[in-house]
């Protein structure tokens, strides 16, 4: 029985003994819990580590890693994105899993922070500021220092809006109108930071808006706009190409992604870079149109 008991309190770890089994000091072990750096519960009041993930991580550690077989990217919508790694889902068949699931920017950093994902889609004010903002953005999460950022592509930013809309719209001021329903975006998405700003250069508040609904991704913006449910929400010209309905541009976005540095040399994520940078790429880029691949791949930040 005493023997049972031993090998079952040897499947979790208190935090004298992972930091023994890691050769490394407690306080050390209690600061990546607190990054979320190294798989934990609390039970009790307690942390307690599971061994065999806690080795699963150190492995994963290492360059090149045990889950090379897996590309799990959230945070930031966008159509084009999604096509592109649904066809390379596709190919790759069960010999990886490979999946995006836009979250919004900033919960998608947030679990970039907590190692829930791989890398994180970030698109955060115009073009012309990326290159501050995005580093400026990242450097709120205590593991940025071992993040990169890797742009993806330019597209085009507006609102998207009801077709015949579009078509009668003269001055941007009059979609603020009170009869206009907005379809909004949640808190810590770049849409919705995009609107805010577009909003403060009119001097409207967003509490002004008929605000009808809460939109979560591009495609239920745009499914929202065609069911009828509102007239006008923030979004891309790609998404309103997809579904058919009107479009009011305002500017150009980057879209880049955050990763660490060893996800960057993965074969998955480099096989994905070279995807986004291939004719077919930029065929689908074309066909959605508001796209601009320049520069796809590049290394924008993170290089110190």
């Amino acid at each position: 029985m005493a023997a049972v008991m031993s090998a079952h309190s040897d499947v979790f770890m208190s935090v004298k003994q992972v930091a023994e089994y890691l050769h490394l000091n407690e306080k050390k072990i209690y600061a990546l819990v607190n990054e979320g750096g190294i798989p934990a519960t609390k039970i009790t009041g307690k942390w307690m580590f599971p061994r065999e993930l806690v080795d699963r991580w150190m492995l994963d550690s290492t360059h090149g890693g045990l889950l090379t077989d897996r590309l799990v990217i959230s945070g930031g919508d966008d159509p084009l994105l999604f096509h592109l790694i649904q066809d390379f889902a596709r190919e790759t068949g069960a010999h990886a899993l490979i999946s995006y699931t836009p979250t919004s920017t900033r919960l998608g950093l947030d679990l970039l922070q907590a190692n829930r994902v791989d890398a994180c889609g970030v698109h955060w004010g115009p073009d012309a500021e990326s290159h501050m903002r995005h580093p400026a953005l990242l450097s709120q999460y205590s593991q940025h220092r071992q993040w990169v950022l890797i742009r993806a592509f330019k597209r085009e930013q507006g609102l998207i809006t009801t077709p015949s809309l579009a078509r009668e719209i003269e001055d941007p001021q009059q979609l603020f109108n009170p009869n206009y329903r907005w379809a909004l975006r949640q808190t810590g998405s770049g849409a919705q930071r995009f609107l805010l700003e577009l909003l403060s250069h009119y001097g409207i508040n967003k509490d002004q808006l008929n605000g009808t609904i809460t939109a979560l991704s591009e495609r239920e913006v745009a499914a929202a706009i065609t069911m009828q449910r509102a007239d006008i929400a923030p979004g891309t010209r790609a998404t309103a190409t997809e579904y058919g309905v009107g479009f009011i541009p305002c500017g150009w976005v980057s879209f880049d992604l955050a990763l660490p540095r060893a996800i960057w040399f993965r074969r998955l994520f480099q096989e994905l870079l070279a995807r986004l940078k291939s004719q077919p790429c930029q065929a689908m880029a074309d066909i959605l149109t508001g796209y601009n691949l320049d520069g796809a791949g590049d290394l924008v930040w993170g290089d110190e």
